[in-house]
C-alpha cells in the first residue's frame, strides 16, 4: 500500500515509517521539522531511513531514498498539502503531526491551535479531497481530563483539562463529522504516554534520565502521586501498523468511524518509575517535590479491551525493560 505518515520525522512517526518499510509499504513522510525541541534529533532519525536533509539548496523539499520519499513541509499549508497528494494517491493516511506538550499549550495557544486544529483539518480535507480508503490520526489520553480510571472509550471526554486535550478533542470531532458526511473509514487512537530510545527531550522520562546522569535535580509534581500508563514504543508501533493495514470498508449503513485506546494497561507511579530509573542508571536521583501543576491529571490508565478485541493488541514491554533500551540508547546517542 502507499501510506502517508505525517510527523514522520517525530519520535513515534519515524519509527512507523520504519516498520512500514519492513513491510514493503511504498511509504512517503512528511514533517517541518520544527523546532519545539533540537532538529538535530529529528535529521538524525530521518538518517537512519536514509534521507539527509542538510542538502546546501534549503529550497529542497522533497528528498528519496530507496523509495522512501520524504517531504520537508508543513501541514498547516494546504496548498503544500495538495501538491503531496495529487502527486501519490494514498490508500491510507497516518496523521501523527501535531504541535505537543500540555504545558506548552498553555503559554502558547496559538501554536496549539495552529497546528493541531488548522493543520489537522487541512489534512482531513486532503483524505477527503483524494478518497484516501482510510484515516488514521493521533488522539491523546489527556482528552479524558480527570475522569474515573481505567479511562473507556465510552467515558465522557467533554472536559479537558487543558488546551492540547482541547485540540485532541477537537480533532475527533472533526474526523467523526467528515467519516459520517464523506463515509470516510476513520480510525483515532489515543496514544498513552509513549516511551523508548529516539524519544522526545520534552518528556518526562527524557529528562528524568539526563537529569540523573548529569546529578541535576529533578522535579516531581504532587511529590510523585502520579500514575501514568507508560507503553513502549514497539508496542504502539504494532497497534498502529495493524490498524493502518486494515482498509476494510465494512458495513456501509454504519459511520465508519472508531476510536481506540492504545496503552499499556499497567500505569505505573512516578516515584516509582524513577526508582526504576535510578536502578538501570545506577545512580540516585536529586528530587524536588513539587504541588500538582495547571492541566495535569491525576492518573491515567487505558481500557484496551475494544483494540485487543479487534486488532489482537498485547503490549508485552515490561517498564524495566523499555527503560533499559532508552537509557542504552540515550547514553549511546548522547556521552
Amino acid at each position: 500500500m502507499r501510506i502517508l505518515v505525517t510527523g514522520a520525522a517525530g519520535f513515534i512517526g519515524f519509527h512507523v515509517c520504519k516498520q512500514l518499510l519492513s513491510l514493503q509499504h511504498q511509504v512517503i513522510g512528511l514533517d517541518n521539522l520544527s523546532d519545539y525541541y533540537d532538529p538535530a534529533l529529528k535529521t538524525a532519525r530521518l538518517s537512519l531511513l536514509g534521507i539527509d536533509t542538510s542538502a546546501e539548496d534549503t529550497s529542497t523539499v522533497k528528498y528519496e531514498h530507496n523509495g522512501f520519499i520524504f517531504y520537508k513541509a508543513d501541514i498547516t499549508d494546504k496548498k503544500s498539502l495538495d501538491a503531496v497528494f495529487e502527486q501519490h494517491p494514498f490508500d491510507v493516511v497516518i496523521n501523527l503531526a501535531a504541535q505537543p506538550g500540555i504545558r506548552f499549550s498553555i503559554k502558547n495557544p496559538d501554536a496549539s491551535v495552529n497546528n493541531n486544529i488548522l493543520g489537522f483539518f487541512n489534512v482531513l480535507d486532503c483524505v477527503r479531497k483524494y478518497r484516501s480508503k482510510h484515516f488514521v490520526f493521533a488522539s491523546s489520553s489527556s482528552i479524558y481530563g480527570n475522569n474515573k480510571v481505567p479511562f473507556d472509550i465510552n467515558d465522557n471526554t467533554d472536559k479537558p483539562v487543558s488546551l492540547y486535550a482541547a485540540t485532541k478533542k477537537a480533532n475527533e470531532v472533526l474526523a467523526y463529522s467528515y467519516s459520517h458526511l464523506h463515509k470516510i473509514k476513520t480510525t483515532g487512537l489515543r496514544f498513552f504516554t509513549v516511551y523508548g530510545p529516539w524519544g522526545r527531550p520534552d518528556m518526562a522520562y527524557f529528562s528524568f534520565t539526563k537529569s540523573i546522569i548529569e546529578g541535576a535535580e529533578i522535579q516531581l509534581f504532587n511529590n510523585g502521586h502520579l500514575y501514568r500508563d507508560f507503553t513502549y514504543i514497539d508496542d504502539i508501533v504494532k497497534g498502529i501498523v495493524a490498524v493502518a493495514e486494515n482498509t476494510n470498508e465494512g458495513n456501509s449503513t454504519v459511520i465508519p468511524y472508531t476510536i481506540y485506546n492504545i496503552g499499556n494497561d499497567q500505569p505505573v507511579q512516578l516515584l516509582e518509575f524513577v526508582k526504576t530509573l535510578e536502578e538501570i542508571i545506577g545512580k540516585k536521583a536529586n528530587v524536588k517535590m513539587m504541588p500538582m501543576q495547571p492541566g495535569d491529571v491525576f492518573s491515567t490508565h487505558a481500557d484496551i479491551t475494544e483494540l485487543e478485541k479487534d486488532y489482537g493488541f498485547a503490549p508485552v514491554t515490561a517498564l524495566k525493560t523499555g527503560l533499559s533500551e532508552f537509557v542504552q540508547w540515550y547514553k549511546g546517542f548522547y556521552q
